[in-house]
């Protein structure tokens, strides 16, 4: 893993958005110096950021698409339709961006259109057999969990959810360890020596991942062997950070918070989200002003009742907010005073409701909660009062989702679906947690950019 101002991404997807990034630059730059010769000549600097422009948003299609994304959130089959998907939108807005530099493409449009479309199959084409084609051992990560407990089946179930070209080889069993929750034909006991089944089974990560710590469980030398000897060892609460993007409860303490980096809330990166969020909320209501005003008239004539409803909800520091949302539930949804969540199926969502929630239309007129400052584009999603005094006695750290604004989306939507149990909010509440302790103006793009992904696969909606 890499961490890129402040956010990790597994090196093979960053090395892959930045080959196809330069392949695309390359082709688009050979393209206009092609047409430049056969019409009229151009600039290194023109020719350069014309390459920049059309592979920018060939990656940016890509990854709102999902398509560098290590988990197995789809298919292969649907990988390869994304990836038509993504050569057609790309291509569209590359003719887009052609149109409207005629000084730098004169008449020579489609012969530079046609170059840089065959670029994008070539590299999607490479991307496909670089999957099927290359050896096991340049692809694949072989992964040994130090631990066989509850921790330990967490680590590997995470693992082969979160990159299908991990091999976990087994679990070595601490010699403190009493509970065994691992099949034994894939656990290593001591005598045997930790480096010496690294070697044997080709090692190239261990997870530390003990339930009990107590003096002695850990083979610290071993460990600093297998270190030495290029193997990467990880605790299972960084493996959780790094690899998922969650700040696990089950495997951290207050120390982890505490002593580790991240959580900077300084005044320079306060300024820069607000003046972000102002810029941003004030264009996105002027695009979606079509849209609000579309759902606004289709909510009155479907059901009787207000087009929009307003709820109480706990902001920064505790502090109570109004937030403004597009109805989508019957006017007698809690009739009897009791706050409920919203579930799979629910029969309280009108028909207009169903497809605003999916397409998260109903979330829009929060943006103005944005320019009023209660809200910010992107942090946890704010919660009913009601909810968060139960919530902060039954999950530990609750409260610290609330030292930065609520947003209109987050880290936890675009990683989680709706949750109406109290399982599905502690899943939420470790990747608000990996949020509010990494946060900066990067991760909010990444979280904008899968957005629009979310939006437009309708995935996680309800």
């Amino acid at each position: 893993m890499i961490k890129i101002f402040g956010h990790y991404f597994h090196k093979r997807s960053a090395l892959q958005v930045a080959v196809e990034a330069a392949a695309v630059m390359v082709a688009a730059f050979f393209a206009v110096w092609l047409q430049a010769s056969l019409r009229k000549p151009v600039s290194i600097l023109d020719a350069s950021l014309t390459g920049a422009l059309v592979a920018a948003n060939f990656v940016m299609v890509n990854a709102t698409l999902g398509l560098y994304e290590n988990a197995r959130s789809f298919s292969l089959g649907v990988m390869r339709i994304r990836a038509g998907v993504a050569w057609v939108a790309s291509g569209a807005i590359t003719l887009g961006l052609l149109v409207l530099m005629p000084k730098v493409i004169d008449k020579s449009i489609w012969l530079v259109f046609a170059v840089l479309m065959a670029a994008k199959a070539l590299v999607i084409l490479q991307r496909e057999l670089s999957v099927s084609m290359l050896p096991a051992s340049v692809t694949r990560t072989r992964v040994l969990i130090y631990g066989a407990g509850l921790r330990a089946q967490a680590a590997a179930e995470s693992l082969l959810q979160s990159d299908p070209r991990v091999d976990v080889v087994g679990f070595y069993v601490s010699p403190n360890e009493t509970q065994i929750d691992m099949p034994s034909q894939r656990l290593y006991r001591h005598p045997r020596k930790l480096s010496d089944i690294v070697v044997e089974q080709e090692v190239d990560e261990i997870i530390v991942a003990l339930t009990e710590r107590r003096g002695g469980s850990m083979p610290m030398r071993d460990l600093l062997d297998c270190k030495l000897d290029g193997v990467r060892v990880m605790d299972v609460a960084t493996h959780f950070e790094q690899k998922v993007g969650q700040i696990r409860l089950d495997t951290m303490s207050a120390g982890y918070l505490i002593f580790g980096d991240g959580f900077e809330q300084g005044m320079v990166r306060t300024l820069v989200k607000r003046l972000v969020d102002l810029m941003g909320s004030l264009v996105l209501l002027a695009l979606a002003a079509p849209v609000m005003l579309l759902t606004a008239i289709l909510i009155k004539l479907d059901s009787r009742g207000p087009i929009l409803y307003s709820q109480e909800r706990v902001g920064q520091g505790g502090r109570l907010f109004h937030v403004v949302k597009f109805r989508s539930m019957r006017t007698d949804a809690e009739k009897d005073g009791v706050p409920r969540w919203a579930t799979a199926g629910d029969s309280r969502v009108t028909r207009v409701g169903r497809v605003i929630r999916k397409c998260r239309v109903d979330e829009l007129p929060q943006l103005f909660s944005v320019l009023k400052g209660d809200m910010s584009l992107v942090g946890p999603r704010p919660e009913r009062q009601f909810f968060v005094e139960q919530l902060t006695q039954q999950i530990p750290f609750y409260a610290v989702r609330h030292s930065i604004k609520p947003g209109v989306t987050g880290w936890a939507q675009v990683r989680y679906q709706y949750g109406s149990t109290l399982e599905d909010t502690t899943q939420k509440l470790q990747y608000d947690l990996y949020y509010v302790k990494n946060h900066s103006l990067f991760l909010d793009l990444v979280v904008l950019f899968e957005t629009i992904g979310v939006v437009l696969t309708g995935k996680g909606a309800q």
